[in-house]
This record gives structure tokens, C-alpha cells and sequence, in this order.
């Protein structure tokens, strides 16, 4: 089960931490990725890291603004997200992939609306 949280509502130029807990999964055995989906498009990739932690890859839209890391302790994957535009407005997810990029287990979802 992957629960998000941190969702809410800021304006352009702010900044959100989005968290997603996992729980019933070895955690380290997974990558993670946090994906986006827009009123009216369909879901885009945005981040994910590797089992590890050592690997991350980021869509270009968002490279440079958001990082995304792990804590194996608390078992949890991170989203920070700065400089946040209005164009970054959707239901961000959290996945997990046991193989490659084969993402099968989704969280339900937390909303985050930046406003102009």
C-alpha cells in the first residue's frame, strides 16, 4: 500500500514537500516514481529513484525544480518540489516498481494546485 500526503494549495514560486509512506512491500527491493495526472490529460511520468537511491531521473519538465529521494528507515519516497508553476497543477501519485519500469502498485493520489 502506498499512501501520499503533502498536497495543498500555494502559489507560483512556492515550494512542497509530497510524501508517499509504503507499507506491505520489501521498500528497498523497489524503485519508486511519482507520476502526475492534469485535468483533461493524460498521467505523466515526473520523477522516480532506484532501489538504491543512487539513481533518479527526472521528465524535463520538472528537472532542475523538483528532487525526488528515499528514506529507507521510515520507508517513505519523497517529492520536493520548489519553484512550482501553475502548469505543475494535478493529482501527483506515487508508484512502485518491482521490475524495471513496470509500476504496479499506485497510491491514491494527493492534489496539488498552484494558482498565478
Amino acid at each position: 500500500q502506498l499512501v501520499e500526503s503533502g498536497g495543498g494549495l500555494v502559489q507560483a514560486g512556492d515550494s512542497l514537500r509530497l510524501s508517499c509512506a509504503a507499507s506491505g512491500l520489501t521498500f528497498s527491493r523497489y524503485t519508486m516514481g511519482w507520476f502526475r495526472q492534469a485535468p483533461g490529460k493524460e498521467r505523466e511520468f515526473v520523477a522516480r529513484i532506484w532501489r538504491s537511491g543512487g539513481s533518479t531521473y527526472y521528465a524535463d519538465s520538472v528537472k532542475g525544480r523538483f528532487t525526488i529521494s528515499r528514506d529507507s528507515a521510515k520507508n517513505t519516497v519523497y517529492l520536493q518540489m520548489n519553484s512550482l508553476k501553475p502548469e505543475d497543477t494535478a493529482v501527483y501519485y506515487c508508484a512502485a516498481a518491482y521490475v524495471g519500469d513496470e509500476y504496479n502498485t499506485w497510491g491514491q493520489g494527493t492534489q496539488v494546485t498552484v494558482s498565478s
